[in-house]
């Protein structure tokens, strides 16, 4: 690479989606149609273009590459990556974001993604191209730690859950058991965390469920921290 193409500086933005689903952390995977990395898994994304906000470029390649729509889902920006020699086409610096889905929609490739879909966290690290493993890492790091401090589990629910529902958004996200009482003691007791619809949920066994949606309040105070209970066989491990 010469001293010209090493001035020459493009931005781009990645995406490191996330959903629970089927028991597991999983993040939107695509298999890259062109070099560099040919048929290699990485996460969404793409160049910025002229007179683009990035919020807006990330919505764009997201719906791009693989049909979902960002319009709907929570995303927030992650971090910067801008290492020299991150990408073999030369000075990229990229701006990577979060986005957390619920009842995630199946994936249609587009654009340059050959595929798109819904992998395990645990199997999708250490196989991605560029840098993506450790952007990878840090959206799921940056998930387990708003968790604690944030009303942001509920954004992994659909409009209506129970309080099992939410729980388990926290024990597959942070790989680890959550006492079920002290649960939801903690979250029943904070105000504007979830409000209750009135309606319940009818298990084929076993008593209903009451159902809530989410509440308006965005912090936790005090907050809910990771435990050190046993963790849960496989569930977000893989990209810490």
């Amino acid at each position: 690479m010469t001293d010209r193409e090493h001035l020459y500086l493009r931005i781009a933005v990645d995406l490191v989606v996330l959903t629970v689903r089927d028991g597991e952390l999983q993040a939107l995977a695509i298999t890259r149609g062109n070099e560099p990395f040919r048929e290699r898994p990485a996460l969404p994304g793409g160049f910025l273009r002229a007179g683009e906000d990035l919020l807006d470029a990330a919505v764009r390649e997201l719906r791009e590459e693989t049909g979902v729509d960002g319009d709907r889902l929570h995303l927030e920006q992650l971090s910067v990556y801008g290492a020299p020699d991150r990408d073999p086409r030369g000075r990229v610096v990229s701006v990577a974001f979060l986005a957390l889905v619920p009842n995630p929609p199946s994936p249609t490739a587009g654009s340059d993604a050959s595929t798109a879909s819904w992998s395990p966290v645990a199997a999708l690290a250490g196989t991605l191209a560029f840098d993506h493993d450790r952007i990878l890492a840090d959206g799921v790091e940056r998930a387990r730690s708003r968790l604690e401090f944030t009303t942001l589990a509920t954004a992994f629910c659909p409009a209506e859950f129970t309080i099992g529902d939410l729980r388990e958004v926290y024990e597959v996200v942070w790989g680890r058991r959550v006492d079920q009482r002290n649960f939801s003691r903690k979250v029943l007791g904070t105000p504007g965390f979830v409000e209750a619809t009135g309606g319940k949920r009818m298990p084929e066994v076993g008593r209903p469920a009451a159902l809530y949606r989410a509440g308006p309040a965005a912090a936790l105070n005090p907050p809910i921290l990771r435990s050190v209970e046993p963790g849960l066989s496989g569930a977000g491990q893989g990209a810490a």
